[in-house]
């Protein structure tokens, strides 16, 4: 048994636990928010994992032998989210409190375990948005935990789609009606629906810009987050017409609301 403690701050640390996990990792600890350490058990893979994730600086250490699995457990909690949501790791069996919807999540299986501010920032913004009767469309769906979302709002129809086969198959796990597949937007019939909700990086709202105006109604509406304040500007310059109904952020995080 070793671990290896790599350091990454709050951007991309979901995607990187994701791959430690795909790695074989017997357990994860955050230390803080720029440290985590992940642990193995195959002592003979430490120069190959070592060299998997060199960009992180990883520091290697021998360790005694230990459940590592539940260890890893404890450090995660369940966390509110919005005003409706309660997000719970899915080996605890906390209660929803008063008020709200209780939803299991897996942490490191796919992107979208409502830690990360830009998914709060969505399931906020859904909240403000899906009424009964509308059809949401979830692009990057990773776990599936924004589909879930619209569909505990009311959502008559909702439509996820990832490029990750994987991600899909965890969404599939944690998703009762919505219609999921491999994809992206532009496999998307036009004028789908009436709520489209990315949370995924820059580039890719950039690049799909188009495909969200064509496959959103008359009056639809685009939730898009997953990039920084600074990226605002470089995201709206991408937005073809339209007009952007809100801007919100939390920490260095951004989310727009661009209505078509």
């Amino acid at each position: 048994m070793f671990s290896l403690e790599l350091r990454n701050g709050p951007e991309g640390r979901d995607l990187l636990i994701a791959e430690l996990w795909d790695a074989g990792s017997a357990g994860i600890v955050e230390l803080d928010d720029s440290r985590l350490r992940a642990f193995f058990d195959d002592e003979d893979a430490h120069a190959a994992l070592e060299a998997r994730f060199a960009p992180f600086q990883p520091v290697y250490r021998r360790e005694e032998e230990r459940d590592w699995v539940a260890y890893s457990r404890e450090d995660w909690r369940p966390i509110l989210a919005g005003a409706r949501f309660f997000l719970v790791p899915e080996w605890r069996d906390d209660p929803a409190p008063p008020g709200r919807f209780r939803i299991a999540v897996n942490p490191g299986m796919a992107f979208g375990t409502g830690v990360h501010e830009t998914t709060q920032l969505c399931i906020e913004a859904l909240e403000r948005r899906v009424r009964p009767g509308l059809a949401v469309l979830d692009v990057g769906t990773g776990s599936g935990i924004l589909a879930e979302v619209a569909e505990l709002l009311g959502a008559e129809r909702v439509l996820a789609c990832d490029n990750d086969p994987i991600a899909v198959a965890v969404a599939r796990g944690n998703l009762r009606t919505p219609l999921l597949f491999v994809g992206s937007a532009d496999a998307v019939d036009a004028r789908a629906a009436d709520i489209l909700v990315a949370n995924i990086s820059p580039e890719a709202v950039v690049a799909l810009a188009p495909e969200f105006r064509r496959v959103l109604r008359p009056g639809g509406l685009a939730i898009l987050s997953g990039f920084e304040t600074h990226e605002v500007e470089a995201v709206r310059a991408a937005l073809p017409g339209g007009s952007v109904k809100e801007l919100c952020t939390k920490g260095a995080w951004a989310l727009i609301e661009w209505a078509v």
